[in-house]
């Protein structure tokens, strides 16, 4: 099965942009295409998609707005924010929201395509400057909290180092089911919104070395 894809971007030329690129790859498909936020937001209620491609600037609900919305009614259709902007706010505001990744407009299209597929298996997809404004920018606690169980943490680890779902599952020997529930529990447990959140969380506390 394709991963279904719904664009939500203001400018029409995106959209047909991202249309004609992405139709080439047969492991992708769009959807549905969103001119604003609330578009956005209804569309993605109704078709279900895998992965939403948000613009953070758009009218009547923004992307951070529709990507918070999104995410808190259909926890299995991952965001990824992309967009020409590169603002502290803009970043961290779509990280918080629960986007999982966060890519420039002036990425190339193979490296897009690839992100999808990662975004949509459970990987973290961030720019370099975007990671970088996050590590300044986003606020964790400085040691792992007790609450945390031991398997948690070895999950925990693995998904800072890019993993998905499947390899995660993979390499502890669980089912994908089973690490869902764990990555689940371990956001609860953190008070974080995403799984990007997480990861960088793991960074910061030096779970694991950063660009690793």
């Amino acid at each position: 099965m394709p991963i279904r894809i719904l664009v939500a971007d203001d400018h029409s030329v995106v959209r047909k942009g991202l249309r004609t690129f992405l139709s080439l790859d047969e492991e992708l498909e769009i959807v549905g295409e969103a001119s604003d936020g609330e578009q956005a937001v209804l569309l993605a209620r109704q078709l279900r998609p895998d992965v939403v491609l948000m613009d953070i600037k758009m009218p009547k609900m923004d992307g951070i707005a529709a990507t918070t919305a999104i995410r808190q009614e259909l926890p299995d259709t991952e965001v990824i924010a992309l967009t020409s902007v590169l603002e502290d706010a803009s970043v961290v505001g779509a990280v918080r929201a629960g986007a999982m990744g966060y890519l420039l407009k002036d990425t190339e299209a193979d490296e897009l395509c690839r992100a999808i597929k990662a975004a949509a298996a459970g990987q973290v997809q961030l720019s370099p400057q975007a990671a970088a404004r996050l590590m300044r920018e986003v606020r964790t606690p400085d040691e792992i909290p007790d609450t945390l169980s031991e398997r948690e943490t070895a999950v925990l680890r693995l998904l800072a180092h890019g993993g998905s779902n499947k390899d995660i599952a993979h390499a502890l020997n669980l089912s994908e089911k089973t690490v869902k529930t764990h990555v689940s529990n371990i956001l609860g447990k953190l008070n974080l919104p995403s799984r990007t959140q997480a990861a960088l969380y793991a960074v910061r506390i030096g779970l694991v070395a950063p660009g690793t």
